[in-house]
């Protein structure tokens, strides 16, 4: 496992929208784009298992979001979706990247559907190929907040923020991962240090309306999924108490010729928990797209 302070000395600051944000880039620039986009409340740590794979065969690119890990964390922000999308085309469009793949988790399934929402509305010039999603709240009905989620989004959120312990944050981790794959003090203690860099605890209840912005945009984002013009997969641990199997019946029973892998022992994190399985399983995914019609 790569730790934290390797993971940075490979990655970068830019200045995104006027924002510092950390990213990391791999892989051979000539071969097909890949963006990974993390979830809540981590950073793209989050893809280290997956990362050296993934380079053999991708452009990778990620990035801590705005108010995540490494990256800046004012406490004067919204944290809208929409800007963290933002932020992310700017990054492509830097890069000179005109078309690309996406792979998210979480929080980052939300950000992955606001751009699929701009691809299908026409209202962006770089093109996504495909989109794989990992455990998120792709629709607001079966997300299944956490206590702790619930309270940071109520009145008293700033409150509750400042109570967080690392052992409060360590049992939520074990709560949401599957009970085979639990996460190791490794995890816990990276996860635990990127939430608190930078103040990040003061901002976590801003971040969490994410939740809200779900049932505001329900019918954009999900739309986006129901409507894309290009693949969609859905690969997701079935033991997941936030959005496990309830999301994924959910998720057939709305998407057209939904195209989903479940992973039966897996929880939230099936990337951090079983790097090399969700790997193959999205390698296998993009093969399966590349294939000439016939075969």
């Amino acid at each position: 496992m790569v730790n934290l302070s390797e993971w940075q000395q490979h990655g970068k600051f830019e200045q995104l929208n006027g924002q510092h944000i950390f990213t990391r880039i791999g892989g051979n620039p000539a071969a097909p784009a890949l963006l990974l986009i993390h979830g809540f409340p981590s950073a793209s740590w989050d893809w280290e298992g997956m990362w050296q794979q993934l380079i053999e065969h991708y452009y990778v690119i990620t990035l801590d979001m705005l108010g995540f890990g490494l990256s800046d964390k004012p406490k004067n922000n919204e944290y809208l979706i929409s800007q963290q999308a933002d932020i992310f085309q700017t990054l492509l469009a830097k890069l000179g990247v005109n078309e690309y793949h996406i792979l998210a988790h979480d929080y980052g399934d939300t950000v992955a559907q606001e751009l699929l929402a701009r691809q299908v509305s026409r209202d962006s010039k770089i093109h996504i190929n495909s989109v794989c999603l990992l455990n998120g709240g792709l629709f607001p009905e079966t997300h299944k907040p956490v206590l702790i989620q619930t309270l940071l989004l109520s009145p008293i959120g700033a409150f509750v923020a400042k109570r967080i312990t690392k052992p409060k944050f360590a049992a939520n981790l074990q709560h949401i991962f599957g009970p085979s794959t639990q996460p190791t003090p490794v995890v816990i203690d990276t996860l635990w240090q990127l939430l608190t860099h930078n103040d990040g605890i003061a901002v976590i209840h801003k971040l969490i309306t994410y939740m809200t912005q779900r049932k505001q945009h329900r019918e954009r984002w999900v739309g986006a999924l129901v409507n894309s013009p290009v693949p969609v997969k859905l690969i997701a641990g079935a033991l997941d108490p936030i959005s496990g199997q309830h999301m994924i019946d959910r998720y057939c029973q709305l998407i057209p010729n939904a195209n989903v892998t479940t992973m039966p022992t897996l929880g939230h994190y099936p990337q951090v928990e079983d790097a090399h399985t969700i790997t193959t399983a999205y390698i296998e995914f993009r093969d399966s797209i590349n294939k000439p019609l016939g075969m």
